[in-house]
């Protein structure tokens, strides 16, 4: 659902599938990620690599507020740690640069290894 910002000029609205682009953007970007995952329900067939960057991002939008959660797969001897942090922290400041929403949590759940990034 689009929540609507309220400004002296008028109505701002952002859609949550614009906040979900920006995260999946924003995630394929980070080295160490090989994909985002469709999430085990959808099968490990349905994991894309980019084309469809809304896949693996679930957000909630409020006014001025958003969270995040992603499913991914990392490339193999990535530092899952080190990885997850960037991710949050490269999701958080292009969704807050590009809306102006305060990003209040980006969650990370790592749903596979890749080998060689074109195992997928």
């Amino acid at each position: 659902m689009a929540e609507q910002l309220q400004l002296e000029s008028g109505n701002i609205r952002i859609a949550d599938d614009v906040v979900a682009k920006i995260a999946g953007m924003a995630a394929m970007e980070t080295p160490g990620i090989a994909a985002m995952s469709g999430g085990l329900s959808e099968g490990w067939a349905k994991r894309l690599s980019g084309k469809n960057v809304q896949k693996g991002v679930s957000v909630e939008v409020g006014q001025l507020e958003a969270a995040i959660d992603l499913r991914i797969i990392v490339l193999y001897e990535t530092p899952i740690h080190e990885v997850s942090r960037m991710l949050q922290q490269n999701v958080r400041e292009a969704v807050e640069t590009m809306t102006g929403l305060r990003v209040v949590e980006v969650n990370v759940k790592v749903e596979g290894v890749s080998f060689r990034g074109d195992d997928l």
